[in-house]
């Protein structure tokens, strides 16, 4: 089974096949894929290495983690394997509402909502203003019965 090996801190421009000649100075069997912006096509500064042979991925780790490449310092180590969830980016076709796989469990997170409000019955002050208009718009409109 192959190692893949997260890379991060890319430059914005580079030539990944650059890159990738040498990590392959390591050793065989080293496959390397940056991550371009869709919309752009600049790089997301980060990219995925797959190496055949684990002595091989921990050379590539020694040898360019911390290393200087085109101006940035790399970050090199082993990629946690994501669960096949669908987690990530947008959502595709095929997955349900909230972008999990059925049938997978997803934490339980207590998410604590910050509010520069006063804990009070009263409107939020930061939209009392607008709250305040439609109030008055709403009160101006008169429907025939």
């Amino acid at each position: 089974m192959s190692v893949r090996l997260y890379i991060g801190n890319l430059p914005q421009n580079f030539e990944s096949k650059e890159l990738e000649a040498q990590l392959t100075s390591v050793g065989e069997g080293v496959r390397f894929k940056a991550v371009f912006d869709r919309e752009t096509g600049a790089c997301r500064g980060f990219g995925f290495a797959n190496i055949d042979d684990e002595k091989v991925a921990d050379a590539v780790i020694e040898q360019f983690n911390g290393k200087e490449f085109n101006g940035n310092s790399l970050r090199v180590e082993r990629s946690e394997r994501r669960d096949n969830n669908g987690g990530g980016g947008g959502r595709r076709a095929g997955q349900n509402g909230g972008g999990h796989a059925p049938g997978s469990a997803r934490k339980a997170v207590n998410k604590v909502v910050h509010s520069d409000a006063k804990a009070e019955d009263g409107p939020d002050p930061r939209w009392a203003g607008e709250l305040a208009k439609l109030k008055d718009l709403l009160g101006n409109q008169k429907t025939a019965v």
